[in-house]
C-alpha cells in the first residue's frame, strides 16, 4: 500500500466512524437500537449500492471474534459483581440448559416448517440461540429495570456465546456426527477452563497493578483492558472458552478497587463502542442485499419460533427453581436480544463449508434485523405495562472526574414520582446517611442548589451524590420515604427494592 492509498483507507475510515456516531445520535432520537443503523451503513457500502466488495467469511469471521472479545471485556468492566454476585446460578442455567432447549425448539420448528435438513436446521437453531452481548449492555442499561432483571440477562449474555460457539462447531462437521458425551464433555472442559482462566487472570491482574506505579495515568486504563484481551486469548490457546474467561477476568477487574476506575470505565466504553460500529459495518457489508429478500418469509417463520416459543420456553426451564415472578419472566422472555453474535456465528458453517450455510447466514442477517426491530423498541413500554420500572428508580450517571474517583463516589438521580410521600418533605427530612447528599435539584426546568429546608415536588429531579459503601442505605431511604413518609422506619418500611 502506497502512502496515497494509505491517506484513501484512513479518509475513508474516518469518515464511516463519524457517520456511524451521528448514526448513533440519530437511532437514539428514534428509539431505535443502533446496531440497526451500522448494518444499514455497511449494506450501503457493499456492492449492490455504492459497489465495495467484500465476502470474506473468514476474514468476517476472525475480525469479528476479535470485536466480540473487545465488547465482552468492555461489558465485563462496566458490571457491578454486587448486581449479578446471586445471579450467576440462573444466569449459567440460562447460557446452557437455556440455549439447549433453544436450539431444540428453534430447529424442530425450521425442519417442520421449513422443511430444512436436519444439519442446516440445529446449525440454525444454534446460531440464533445466543443473545447478543452487545445489545443486551447498550438496550439494557439505558431503563431503569430492577439490577436483578438487567444484571441476570447481562450475565446470561456474557456466558451463553461459549455453549453457542460450542454447538455450531459441532453441527458444521459434515458428515453431521452427534457424539452426545464427546460434546457434553467438551462443553464442561471450555466452560470450566475458561472459568479458571479468567478468574486467575482478573486476580493476577487485581492484586499486581495496584503495586506497579505507572509513568502516565493513561496507561493504567490499557493495562486492565489489556488483561481481559490476555485473559480470552490465553483460554484460545488452551481449546477453553475465551468469551467466559474474557468476562469474567474483567469483572474481576472492574470490582477490584482498581485506581482510575472512571478512565478506565470511559476508555472501554470508547473502545467497545468502536468494536461494535467496526463490526456491525463489516457484516453489513458481508451480506449481499439482492439476495436477502428471498429469505425474508422463512426468517420471519424462525423468528417467531424463536420468539414466541423457544424463548419463552428456555426461561421458564432455567429459572424454575429460583422463584422468579412471571413478568420478569416475560420481559426476559422477550429481551432475549439478537445482534452481531448470530450473524458472526453464520459465518463458521461457510468457512467450514456445510452444504446451505449460504443461506443460513442471509436468514440469519433478516431475522436479527427485522426482530431487533421490533424488540428493542418495544422493551421501554413493556416494562411500564408489566410494571418492572421501580417506582422510585435511580439511574447512574457517568462522570469523568478524577475527585469522585478517587473517594469511590457515585452519581444517582431520581424523580419524584406522583403521588409520591416525597412530595412536601423538606430536604432534611429524608434523613440520608452521611455522606449521602442531594447537590442539585431540577423543576420545570430549572436547576438550582436546594436548602436543608427546601420542599420536594413531584416531578423534581434529584442529583444525589453518595459513595459506593453508602448507595444502597441511600437507595433505600428514598424508597423508604417516597412510599411512607418521613416517618417510614416507625412503619416498618425499609425501602425494600419491588
Amino acid at each position: 500500500m502506497s502512502l496515497q492509498q494509505l491517506y484513501v483507507t484512513l479518509l475513508a475510515g474516518g469518515s464511516v466512524l463519524l457517520a456511524s456516531i451521528v448514526a448513533t445520535r440519530v437511532a437514539h432520537r428514534m428509539g431505535l437500537p443502533s446496531l440497526l443503523l451500522f448494518l444499514a451503513l455497511g449494506v450501503l457500502l457493499g456492492e449492490d449500492l455504492i459497489g465495495i466488495e467484500f465476502d470474506d467469511a473468514q476474514l468476517a469471521q476472525n475480525l469479528g471474534t476479535a470485536a466480540l472479545a473487545i465488547i465482552l471485556v468492555e461489558g465485563g468492566l462496566t458490571t457491578r459483581w454486587s448486581d449479578v454476585r446471586r445471579l450467576l446460578a440462573p444466569a449459567g442455567l440460562l447460557a446452557t440448559v437455556g440455549v439447549g432447549v433453544s436450539v431444540v425448539v428453534t430447529a424442530t420448528g425450521a425442519h417442520l416448517l421449513l422443511g430444512m435438513n436436519w444439519q442446516l436446521a440445529l446449525l440454525l437453531g444454534a446460531i440464533v440461540s445466543s443473545t447478543d452481548a452487545a445489545a443486551v449492555f447498550s438496550v439494557l442499561r439505558v431503563l431503569p429495570l430492577p439490577r436483578r432483571i438487567a444484571g441476570l440477562l447481562e450475565a446470561e449474555s456474557g456466558f451463553n456465546d461459549a455453549p453457542t460457539v460450542i454447538l455450531v462447531l459441532l453441527f458444521s462437521t459434515t458428515p453431521l456426527h452427534l457424539d452426545p458425551v464427546s460434546a457434553g464433555a467438551n462443553l464442561l472442559y471450555q466452560l470450566g477452563a475458561g472459568a479458571a482462566i479468567g478468574l486467575v487472570v482478573g486476580w493476577l491482574g487485581a492484586t499486581s497493578l495496584p503495586r506497579v506505579a505507572l509513568p502516565a495515568s493513561g496507561l493504567y486504563p490499557l493495562a486492565i483492558f489489556g488483561l481481559g484481551l490476555v485473559a480470552f486469548a490465553a483460554a484460545g490457546v488452551a481449546q477453553a472458552s475465551g468469551f467466559v474467561a474474557a468476562y469474567l477476568a474483567s469483572v474481576v477487574l472492574a470490582n477490584s478497587g482498581l485506581p482510575r476506575r472512571a478512565a478506565t470505565r470511559s476508555f472501554a466504553e470508547g473502545l467497545g463502542w468502536l468494536a461494535q460500529i467496526g463490526l456491525f459495518v463489516l457484516l453489513g457489508l458481508l451480506v449481499t442485499p439482492s439476495q436477502l429478500h428471498h429469505e425474508a418469509l422463512p426468517a420471519l417463520v424462525v423468528g417467531l419460533v424463536l420468539l414466541l416459543a423457544a424463548r419463552p420456553l428456555s426461561v421458564i426451564v432455567s429459572v424454575a427453581g429460583f422463584r422468579i415472578p412471571w413478568r420478569e419472566q416475560a420481559f426476559m422472555s422477550w429481551a432475549g436480544l439478537r445482534g452481531a453474535v448470530p450473524i458472526v456465528l453464520a459465518t463458521f458453517p461457510v468457512v467450514q463449508g456445510v452444504p446451505g450455510s449460504d443461506r443460513v447466514l442471509d436468514i440469519v442477517f433478516v431475522l436479527v434485523v427485522v426482530f431487533t426491530l421490533v424488540q428493542g423498541p418495544s422493551l421501554r413500554p413493556l416494562t411500564r405495562w408489566l410494571g418492572l420500572i421501580p417506582r422510585e428508580a435511580t439511574r447512574e450517571i457517568q462522570v469523568e472526574a478524577a475527585p469522585l474517583d478517587v473517594l469511590g463516589a457515585e452519581l444517582l438521580t431520581m424523580t419524584v414520582p406522583t403521588g409520591s410521600a416525597l412530595h412536601g418533605l423538606s430536604i432534611r427530612e429524608l434523613r440520608l446517611s452521611d455522606p449521602s447528599v442531594i447537590t442539585l435539584v431540577v423543576r420545570e426546568g430549572h436547576a438550582f442548589v436546594p436548602e436543608a429546608d427546601t420542599g420536594l415536588r413531584a416531578g423534581d429531579e434529584m442529583l444525589i451524590v453518595t459513595t459506593q459503601a453508602q448507595r444502597e442505605a441511600a437507595e433505600r431511604r428514598l424508597r423508604a420515604v417516597s412510599r411512607r413518609g418521613g416517618l417510614a422506619h416507625w412503619f416498618g418500611e425499609r425501602g425494600d427494592p419491588d
